[in-house]
C-alpha cells in the first residue's frame, strides 16, 4: 500500500522493505521538509485523531488532564464520570469533602495527593477567575499543579488556541524523528514550533501521540508495521519482523479498545469499557 507521498509501508512491501538507516545530520531546511512529510503521513495514518480524556466542557478537560498524571486516559475516562456527577463545577468541587473524593479518585492512584490537587484548582478558578477555566497559557500556568503541557490541552482541545503538547510519547517520537535532541519538554516544544505552522501544532501533538501509544512505543516499536518506517530516520530500533511487529500494535491498530468511553463518531475502534466492567 502507498501513502499519499509515494512512500511503500514495510507491512506492504514485505520484510526487509526498508532497510535501517543511519542518522545523517541535515540542513535546518530539510528537517522541516522531512518533518512536514512526517506530519502529512500521520494525518492520512490517524485521520480521526483526538484528545484522548472524556470531557464536555473545558473545565472537565482541565481537572482529567490534571488526573491522568501517572495514570492512563483510559483509568480516569472510567473515574471522572462519577467525580464529575457528584462535583459538576469548580465551586462545588472546591467546597468536596476530602474523604469522600479520594474514594471516587482512588482508581486514579495517588488519590490523596490529586484530590489536595483539584480541590486546590477549583479553589482557584472560583476565586481567581469566577469559577471559569481562563483561555490564557499566562492564567493557566498560574493555576495550581498545572504547567505548559495541561495548559496546551485545556488551549488547544477547549478554546481552539494551537498549542503543542508535549508529553513522554511526544518527547520521546520527536527524538527519534531528529526534531529535537532535548529531554527538557519546553526546548522539546520551542523545537518542534520552530519546524511547523502555528495552525498545526494541536493536531500535530494528537497524531504524534497517537503513533507513539499505537505503534512507536518506548521500549519495543513495532518498526515492521510501521507505515511511515520510509520517512524515519530511526527506524530499526524495535522490532522489524511485519508479522512480529503487527503483535505489538495497540488500541484500534490492534484490534482492541481505545482510551475514550465516548470517542469522536469517526473513530475506527472500539469504544472502552466502564470501571464496572473492565
Amino acid at each position: 500500500m502507498a501513502t499519499r507521498s509515494g512512500a511503500t509501508s514495510p507491512a506492504a512491501a514485505g520484510a526487509g522493505a526498508v532497510k535501517k538507516k543511519a542518522k545523517v545530520a541535515q540542513t535546518h531546511t530539510g528537517l522541516v521538509r522531512q518533518a512536514r512529510r512526517i506530519n502529512r503521513e500521520l494525518a492520512e495514518v490517524y485521520p480521526y485523531a483526538h484528545p484522548e480524556l472524556d470531557f464536555e466542557n473545558p473545565f472537565q478537560l482541565l481537572i482529567a488532564t490534571v488526573l491522568s498524571a501517572q495514570t492512563t486516559d483510559l483509568r480516569v475516562n472510567q473515574t471522572t464520570p462519577a467525580l464529575f456527577e457528584a462535583y459538576p463545577t469548580p465551586e462545588v468541587m472546591a467546597a468536596a469533602d476530602p474523604v469522600e473524593m479520594e474514594e471516587i479518585l482512588r482508581p486514579t492512584g495517588f488519590f490523596r495527593a490529586k484530590t489536595r490537587s483539584v480541590i486546590g484548582l477549583s479553589a482557584a478558578l472560583r476565586d481567581d477567575f469566577g469559577g471559569q477555566v481562563p483561555g490564557r497559557i499566562e492564567d493557566l500556568v498560574k493555576l495550581p499543579g498545572v504547567g505548559r503541557k495541561t495548559a496546551n490541552v485545556v488551549l488547544g482541545n477547549a478554546f481552539g488556541v494551537p498549542g503543542i503538547t508535549v508529553d513522554t510519547h511526544f518527547g520521546r517520537l520527536s527524538r527519534r524523528f531528529g526534531w529535537t535532541t532535548s529531554e527538557d519538554p519546553e526546548q522539546v516544544e520551542k523545537d518542534v514550533a520552530a519546524l511547523f505552522p502555528k495552525s498545526e501544532w494541536t493536531m500535530l501533538s494528537h497524531r504524534v501521540v497517537f503513533h507513539g501509544r499505537r505503534i512507536c512505543h518506548a521500549r519495543k516499536p513495532a518498526c515492521g508495521a510501521c507505515p511511515i518506517a520510509p520517512l524515519c530516520p530511526s527506524y530499526g530500533e524495535g522490532e522489524m519482523d511485519p508479522e512480529k511487529a503487527r503483535k505489538l500494535l495497540k488500541y484500534e491498530k490492534g484490534g482492541a479498545p481505545g482510551q475514550r468511553l465516548k470517542p469522536p463518531a469517526d473513530y475506527p475502534g472500539q469504544p472502552a469499557p466502564p470501571l464496572a466492567a473492565s
